[in-house]
């Protein structure tokens, strides 16, 4: 089925949240382009059988200010935007906007997904709209560090209002519609804050694996990563994180006496000429276990499982430091035998170069833009300087806040500050936001910054559902066979809020 068929393409268009190496990001960047060409042949072949599921979807631009809150300038920039009207039950029915994050949008979301199931069964319009400054929604010159002051979630959130004002106008819409906002990750975050400082405009809000709180520091998300190697459920155990951890002490170590050895063994296109690449290397290791886990089960790279196995089975050949070292090197290998790329760059210089393109083409990377809004806005850095932390303790906030002053001058000290307003301008974790929903899995590291505790008081509430053995945004794609029990019952309890608020809202307008 077409739908089933492109999920894994669906999961990677959604979960593009800031990463701190670049390994992650090409793993990203490259499984997504190739899941996109399958799902385009996929599309081709229905289109030839006369199934045409691409012709309810209509693609367009709305002309938005660059600064919403500068009447005095009147410069735009084209944002793009997807409307499926395949389900809508014309014309009272309602509105599901799926709320596009960093990262370009697709047809495919507002073709399938959890909220595509929920409209068809619903009767709603779906829309889909792109993220300022991310994807083809940008001015040639947008990434320019001058022009990049206009990219900010308050910008987006009013982007999101005027298209509210522009779709309603188009489609005759009236109070009659109900909308409903749907996110996941820092586009979670965005239906969430959306909710929260528009209530007017949009009924309700899915909020899937949302950061909502801002955080200079989130040396958390490593010591989750942790915890979750341990989870037995899920295939992880003590012994594994302890395998872990022996193995980047060791590779670590070992690095500070034979860096061409290291080099080498773990295909290094250069060896690690000084501190700055020495710290490209820990992080891009780091990562492989990093993505599998916070997208365990989810078709992308192993699971939790598989790397727990590599990293568990020892020999009585070598000392335990050199095994772990060598497992290490395995898990390396298993990683680069599917990649494209005939070495593993660590050049710290490349990775500063990369992100001062400011050429168009480089919009569609997201990396710039990103790293922009952890300066400005959230931090996210994930560090590594605590005990608890598996990996290279080489990891520091230091060595994650540097780049901020190299690519934008904007200085180290003025983010503390900067952290601090967006927590006070949206709540943090704390938000006393009516009807938004917060759904959250067990074995994802970004579930420490959401909110996975119901909260009500003097009339406001928080609702939440937590699938303890799930990962990032898993609740958000099209149920599977495969899919275990606790997300199955997930989907049908966020179903249940969905159709709640939509019953509510007919009864408020009678």
């Amino acid at each position: 089925m077409l739908f089933s068929l492109v999920r894994c393409l669906i999961l990677l268009l959604l979960l593009t949240l800031t990463d701190a190496g670049r390994t992650l990001i090409k793993i990203k960047e490259r499984v997504r382009n190739l899941q996109l060409q399958k799902a385009k042949q996929l599309l081709l072949t229905h289109t030839a059988s006369g199934r045409q599921p691409l012709r309810h979807v209509k693609e367009g631009r709305i002309h938005q200010q660059l600064d919403h809150f500068n009447r005095k300038d009147v410069s735009t920039f084209p944002q793009k935007f997807f409307v499926n009207e395949a389900h809508w039950q014309h014309p009272d029915g309602p509105v599901f906007l799926f709320i596009g994050g960093e990262g370009p949008i697709y047809e495919f979301d507002v073709l399938a997904g959890h909220h595509v199931d929920m409209a068809e069964e619903n009767g709603a319009l779906l829309l889909a709209l792109e993220h300022r400054f991310y994807g083809d929604s940008i001015n040639p010159d947008g990434l320019k560090t001058e022009n990049l002051a206009d990219l900010s979630s308050q910008q987006a959130l009013a982007d999101l209002a005027v298209f509210h004002q522009y779709i309603s106008q188009s489609f005759n819409l009236s109070h009659r519609n109900t909308w409903i906002s749907f996110g996941g990750s820092y586009s979670g975050a965005l239906s969430a804050w959306f909710r929260g400082k528009f209530p007017h405009l949009v009924y309700g809000a899915v909020a899937s694996s949302a950061p909502v709180m801002a955080k200079l520091d989130f040396s958390a998300y490593s010591d989750s990563v942790g915890v979750s190697l341990m989870n037995e459920a899920v295939g992880g155990s003590e012994k594994c994180l302890a395998g872990v951890r022996e193995a980047f002490a060791a590779a670590e170590a070992l690095m500070s006496r034979n860096a061409s050895r290291v080099a080498r063994d773990f295909g290094c296109c250069q060896i690690p000429k000084d501190l700055d690449d020495q710290i490209e290397l820990m992080q891009n290791l780091a990562d492989i276990i990093l993505g599998t886990v916070q997208y365990n089960e989810e078709g992308v790279l192993m699971s939790i499982d598989e790397i727990c196995a590599v990293m568990t089975n020892k020999s009585e050949a070598c000392e335990e430091e050199v095994e772990a070292y060598n497992r290490l090197v395995k898990l390396s290998q298993i990683y680069h035998s599917t990649s494209e790329e005939p070495c593993l760059d660590i050049s710290h210089e490349k990775t500063v170069k990369n992100l001062m393109d400011t050429s168009v083409h480089s919009g569609r990377r997201a990396e710039r833009q990103w790293t922009y809004q952890t300066c400005t806005e959230f931090g996210f850095y994930q560090t590594c300087e605590d005990a608890t932390c598996p990996f290279s303790g080489m990891v520091t906030l230091q060595s994650q806040t540097e780049l901020c002053p190299i690519l934008f001058g904007i200085s180290q000290h003025s983010l503390p500050g900067r952290i601090a307003f967006t927590n006070t301008y949206y709540g943090g974790d704390n938000a006393h936001t009516h009807r938004v929903l917060y759904v959250n899995g067990g074995v994802d590291p970004w579930r420490k910054l959401s909110v996975v505790q119901d909260r009500t008081e003097e009339g406001d509430e928080a609702q939440t559902i937590f699938i303890k053995d799930t990962a990032h945004c898993a609740d958000m794609m099209s149920g599977r066979v495969t899919d275990r029990c606790s997300l199955k019952k997930a989907r049908q309890e966020i179903e249940k809020h969905v159709v709640g608020w939509l019953k509510m809202a007919a009864q408020e307008k009678v």
